[in-house]
């Protein structure tokens, strides 16, 4: 297969990416495309397939574009995306059948309590907590307990079923219905795949009562996982890769350091020579696959990062909220005692209290909005440092450094302050869009483009560094702070 450039499609919360990346593995060409969320009610969150699936339209129309008017070929394209997020649609009529169940949405937590006696089945054979984040309970639930539920039952009779995540949404619309795959690492996310034996689990399946028949083909993270149907703009192009965006940016980020996604949420993840052993706060997971060999990684998930500058912005109705928190937390030199803990939906790694409310400690008359903002700005970074913490101990490594990337990044003072509270460097990415990159370099392999990831990696830019600068007692008792303040917000017995 020849060309001189991978389409690679990062389909993401709030928006879809387009990227051209070449044969050197560097972006020649970017755009974005916003989706939009609809919150039905409290802690509910979904989006339209197809509202997501016009988002990729639109940037696969730019990113052609770009390729014609400098005359450059397409050699493949690949595809990664939000990963939990649950989606259902008619094998027969190609429709989707209600919205997209968001990965932040908590409407399974119910699901979660009736199966709470599988947790420990969830975890040893998952390598997952059971908790309303997995796919396999949002499936659960539209099964069980929403209005298409009857209707979905009678499909998954006849065959006509599909159950999905977000990938492999795409590649049945890229596809023209004639593909319904997802890769090992999407799969890992489920909740259903057995990290062993790489194949959807019957125990598991009969614990969620999920239909076998409505599930996924199994593919390797990299390689051909379908044709582009010829009633796409893509037609006949091969999908090279397929990867969820945790793990395509570990790819981008070398493939072998621990790295911290900052987006909505946050992913702490490091690749791990062989399945680790089963961690009550870390989740184990395939970072990614080849059609020979599966690589693992212990991954911490972070519900709300960037989402929590979001929601603090809209709780404060600033007309820009991301931009105004920012700019409010920069107005000031710390948050002078103030702990935000963003526990709005729930607490994720190391904690996994679903229950947890978000908080605010520690106001004083003297205190201002700015340090509120600042809270919010420090508590992404006290997040990521628990979740390091834990990754130290499970690992018994010590990271000298870690790789970041997302959106959220850009702030050169949550990068500092991420330095300062780890005590550890922080290597910026100049690329920011590494998700896209990381699965265009897993199809530069295998389109033999280059060997393996060292070499796009070897030619990418070099990261900005932030070193720590915080002194000891200062860094102990901010980290006392927030660890007061996240026990007073826990409601899990065992805490």
């Amino acid at each position: 297969m020849t060309g001189d450039a991978i389409l690679a499609i990062d389909q993401g919360t709030t928006n879809t990416k387009g990227l051209c990346v070449g044969s050197t593995g560097a972006c020649l060409f970017a755009v974005s495309a916003t989706v939009p969320m609809s919150r039905m009610r409290l802690e509910w969150l979904e989006q339209s397939p197809e509202a997501v699936w016009a988002s990729v339209e639109e940037v696969v129309r730019q990113c052609l574009a770009f390729c014609r008017d400098s005359g450059l070929k397409i050699a493949g394209v690949a595809v990664t995306n939000q990963r939990e997020t649950a989606v259902a649609w008619d094998r027969v009529t190609g429709q989707a059948l209600g919205n997209a169940i968001s990965w932040q949405c908590r409407r399974s937590a119910g699901v979660c309590s009736k199966l709470a006696g599988g947790a420990d089945l969830v975890r040893r054979k998952a390598g997952l907590p059971l908790d309303p984040l997995l796919t396999a309970t949002k499936w659960r639930w539209m099964l069980e307990e929403s209005e298409a539920a009857p209707a979905l039952r009678a499909l998954a009779g006849k065959d006509r079923l599909r159950l999905g995540t977000i990938d492999s949404w795409l590649i049945h619309k890229l596809c023209g219905g004639s593909a319904h795959v997802t890769d090992h690492s999407n799969a890992s996310r489920t909740g259903l795949l057995h990290l062993e034996s790489l194949e959807w689990d019957d125990e598991l399946l009969q614990l969620f009562d999920i239909p076998r028949a409505a599930l996924a083909q199994l593919v390797p993270s990299m390689g051909v996982a379908g044709i582009c149907d010829s009633t796409t703009p893509l037609k006949g192009l091969p999908i090279v890769a397929v990867v969820g965006d945790s793990h395509a940016a570990l790819v981008a980020n070398g493939g072998g350091r621990i790295k911290a996604t900052y987006g909505t949420g946050s992913s702490l993840m490091v690749r791990v020579e062989t399945l680790p052993a089963c961690s009550t706060g870390l989740a184990r997971t395939v970072a990614w696959s080849t059609p020979g060999q599966v690589y693992y990684a212990l991954e911490g998930n972070i519900v709300m990062a960037g989402a929590c500058i979001r929601w603090l912005g809209e709780f404060f109705g600033l007309p820009r909220a991301v931009e105004g928190i920012v700019a409010l937390s920069e107005s000031v030199e710390d948050s002078d005692g103030v702990v935000f803990v963003p526990a709005m939906a729930g607490l994720g790694a190391p904690y996994w209290d679903a229950s947890a409310r978000g908080a605010i400690f520690n106001l004083g008359p003297h205190h201002r909005v700015a340090h509120v903002a600042r809270a919010a700005v420090e508590a992404i970074a006290h997040q990521v440092a628990d979740v390091f913490e834990l990754l130290k101990q499970s690992t018994g490594v010590h990271f000298d450094e870690i790789c970041a990337d997302g959106g959220a990044t850009r702030n050169a003072g949550l990068m500092q302050f991420q330095a300062d509270i780890l005590n550890c460097d922080v290597l910026r990415s100049k690329a920011e869009e590494l998700s896209a990159l990381g699965a265009a370099w897993l199809g530069g392999i295998a389109l033999d483009w280059w060997p393996s990831i060292a070499t796009p990696y070897s030619a990418s830019a070099i990261p900005e560094r932030f070193s720590p600068r915080m002194d000891a007692s200062t860094r102990a008792l901010s980290r006392s702070h927030w660890k007061t303040a996240v026990r007073r917000t826990l409601t899990a017995e065992d805490v």
